[in-house]
């Protein structure tokens, strides 16, 4: 290893992050303006300016699907043909406050994926015995304070807000005495069913909550060993860290892929993806690895992270590089398939997207694919941290966009748009965790000075 030695003494020198007044008022400005814009937004809809679609009701919007659907964003799944629709909300007039629900219940999404990377990234490094991430690991450590917010959120958005959301949550349609009964939504009504929905729900929130937290609390307690070298002899916490980490990995496996479903698959009910959970994993892989990256590329520019070298970003950039590879082979794989296959109710869920959102539906491929792809490519690109910063900024605005093509389509269709209200809501919720991760940095020592791979890390070189 070239360069300066540096003696573990060398990390009393690193100061510790503090939320400064000065971000405190940036952040409040930034939550102030959210609601600003949110509610000039809210009134401007109120007076029909904004909402889109060519006339203000929902139906209609696949282009001849018939049967109606749920408010406008179902049309294109074609539920006349299970033997329901008609005027189960097809040809009721479109409320601006449906488009309010799903932007929350798209932002509430979108951040929990954030916030619970952030757990699975301290935890896979666990499992992978990995040094060199040890010291920025105090980042995604924080992340997972975020989960209860977008967890009250979403139950919230749920419980006011579901039917906008979600068409199965119509009683209606599993009843074979209705005429609006549904005979591919009614085979699915013993998993996608109110009660049971929401324990799923509680449940992800509560398992993934929990497993942070003690992760988080064997962390902090390493920190109160006053002795390195007695403690790395036999490293209780780091040992414990780890069976909570291999806990939780397993959990994460099994409820990444039924979060996904439950929360936006089911969104469009009569269209399936058996590759669907690994695509929203990917999706929100990169976007975390791109928020850590841009967590650490900004505190050392403000001083922070004194021992965070190149190899450390090289590494960071090689994530969101890979990664953006990978939610792109999940693209193309599950697009592909159903492509070549095209089968009706299949393709369906891609030509809605083509036709009526056409110009997102492409871009979607550029931000997230051809643009890190491109701009991460070389070698010096990834250990360059204005460069590093850019390409995070990117990817996290662009899997934002991907989630909203996920959900947007089939809850709200055509009324979609992006307007003051959605910018007011990202700005919000971008504050918000932006608050709760500073106020939980700021809690404790920012390198985890006595883990037991900390040398690993600080002579880290690739």
């Amino acid at each position: 290893m070239a360069g300066k030695h540096i003696s573990l003494s060398d990390l009393s020198q690193e100061k510790n992050f503090e939320f400064t007044p000065k971000l405190r008022k940036q952040l409040i400005t930034a939550i102030v303006v959210g609601v600003a814009l949110l509610v000039i937004g809210i009134i401007l809809w109120n007076f029909g300016i904004g909402l889109g679609g060519e006339e203000h009701h929902g139906a209609g919007h696949g282009g001849g699907h018939e049967g109606g659907s749920h408010g406008g964003g179902h049309a294109p799944e074609g539920h006349g043909a299970g033997g329901g629709g008609g005027e189960a909300g097809g040809h009721h007039a479109f409320h601006w406050t449906k488009r309010l629900f799903v932007d929350i219940w798209h932002n509430g999404v979108f951040f929990t994926g954030i916030g619970v990377i952030g757990v699975f990234f301290v935890a896979f490094n666990y499992l992978a015995q990995a040094g060199w991430s040890t010291l920025i690991k105090r980042i995604p450590e924080t992340f997972g304070n975020f989960l209860p917010i977008t967890g009250v959120i979403l139950l919230a958005m749920f419980f006011i807000g579901g039917h906008d959301i979600f068409h199965w949550t119509d009683t209606s349609l599993s009843d074979p005495k209705s005429p609006n009964f549904d005979k591919i939504i009614a085979g699915k009504v013993s998993y996608l069913n109110t009660p049971f929905f929401l324990v799923r729900t509680i449940l992800y929130f509560g398992l993934w909550y929990l497993m942070f937290r003690l992760l988080r609390k064997m962390s902090l307690k390493e920190d109160q060993e006053v002795d390195f070298y007695k403690y790395s002899k036999n490293p209780i916490f780091h040992k414990k860290s780890g069976i909570y980490a291999a806990i939780f990995i397993v959990i994460f496996a099994v409820t990444s892929s039924t979060a996904a479903w439950d929360w936006v698959m089911s969104i469009d009910t009569h269209w399936f993806s058996t590759m669907f959970g690994w695509y929203m994993f990917a999706s929100w892989f990169v976007t975390g690895m791109a928020t850590i990256a841009l967590y650490v590329v900004v505190l050392k520019g403000y001083g922070y992270f004194k021992y965070v070298k190149d190899s450390h970003i090289h590494d960071l950039g090689k994530f969101i590089f890979a990664f953006s590879i990978f939610w792109t082979y999940i693209w193309f794989a599950q697009f592909l398939l159903i492509y070549y296959a095209n089968i009706p109710e299949e393709t369906v869920y891609f030509l809605h997207r083509m036709e009526d959102f056409g110009f997102l539906f492409y871009f979607n491929i550029i931000i997230n694919f051809a643009f890190p792809f491109l701009f991460l490519m070389t070698r010096a690109s990834k250990r360059r941290m204005i460069l590093v910063k850019i390409a995070a900024v990117g990817v996290i605005l662009g899997h934002w966009l991907d989630f909203y093509l996920m959900i947007m389509p089939g809850t709200i269709g055509k009324h979609a748009g992006f307007g003051l209200v959605e910018i007011g809501l990202a700005v919000l919720f971008v504050a918000g965790f932006i608050w709760v991760t500073a106020s939980a940095l700021a809690k404790a020592n920012i390198i985890p000075k006595n883990h037991p791979m900390i040398e690993e890390s600080l002579y880290h070189d690739v």
